[in-house]
């Protein structure tokens, strides 16, 4: 792991690294000493590593509880150079979509695809990040909507550090194999008017999750348009299972 620049700003201190070809970025409290939960989390389609979104969410984790927080560059997004078989996947599920095929069958095997390189990815993140001083070898929690999602439930399936996951707006026609084999905590959104994920698939996923403790909160709205207070319930789940 490199360190490629640090600042500090409210309290919250944020270090851009790279792991090996994998960029990302770690935020701590200010003067972090010892170990403390970690959330690994997994941005949305399009975006990256420092998406508003994943900045606010990762600030309050941080000055409010305390914790770690740490995101990286999915392949085809952020810093991480153009993979030309990607886009050229993408281009054509696009092509389809746009001459009428279903959207949700051709982005959950798309996602299926890319999960297979991001899982080891991102155990490599989590080995690195747990051997340093100001974060160690605490409990991990995981977040991570629609792409989040699809490539989280493979993640969160396959790595046993993982205590409890924030995961939604993804469905289960690629993940369902993955979320029977999930046994952490879980809670679930779903946006009841998605115009990318169809309800049922949604539906189907959370009732595919082998938690024996699942919560499935449902908001009217499309697929971006979580309600600013899901946040609030977020900070609540993760208190009661990262202790």
């Amino acid at each position: 792991m490199r360190f490629t620049s640090e600042t500090s700003s409210d309290g919250v201190f944020e270090q851009l690294f790279t792991l090996g070809e994998i960029p990302g970025v770690l935020w701590t409290p200010e003067d972090a000493t010892g170990p403390r939960p970690l959330v690994l989390m997994g941005h949305g389609g399009g975006q990256h590593k420092k998406a508003p979104g994943i900045v606010f969410r990762a600030g309050r984790f941080v000055a409010e509880c305390g914790y770690a927080v740490a995101a990286v560059d999915v392949p085809g997004h952020g810093d991480r150079p153009k993979d030309e078989e990607y886009d050229r996947i993408a281009t054509e599920n696009q092509a389809r979509a746009d001459a009428g095929e279903e959207l949700a069958p051709l982005i959950a095997a798309f996602q299926a695809m890319v999960a297979r390189q991001t899982v080891p990815e991102w155990r490599a993140v989590l080995d690195a990040v747990q051997k340093l001083d100001h974060v160690g070898s605490g409990p991990v929690g995981y977040w991570g909507v629609s792409l989040g999602c699809g490539l989280g439930v493979p993640f969160v399936a396959a790595e046993p550090r993982v205590r409890a996951a924030v995961l939604g707006l993804g469905g289960a026609l690629s993940a369902a194999e993955d979320a029977r084999r999930i046994t952490v905590p879980v809670e679930f959104l779903v946006q009841w008017d998605d115009e990318r994920v169809p309800r049922a698939q949604g539906l189907a996923l959370f009732d595919a999750l082998g938690s024996a403790e699942k919560t499935l909160h449902a908001n009217p709205g499309k697929h971006a348009e979580i309600p600013a207070f899901e946040l609030d319930s977020t900070l609540r789940f993760f208190a009661r299972h990262l202790r």
